[in-house]
């Protein structure tokens, strides 16, 4: 879901998901959990560098 190349670890992803499925990795890079997510595009529509795609 994220592709860890594009993600610049901004974290307009994490601030704009409703239900805080979102996170950072060790890296810095942003990392969605799976069993919170509700696909709703959020994270998606928000991101300037398009690192997230909700399948």
């Amino acid at each position: 879901m994220v592709n860890k190349n594009k993600c610049i670890g901004c974290g307009s992803c994490i601030s704009i998901c409703p239900v805080e499925a979102i996170d950072f990795d060790d890296d810095g890079k942003a990392k969605i959990d799976p069993n919170k997510c509700i696909k709703c595009g959020s994270c998606e529509a928000t991101c300037p560098v398009e690192a997230i795609k909700i399948n």
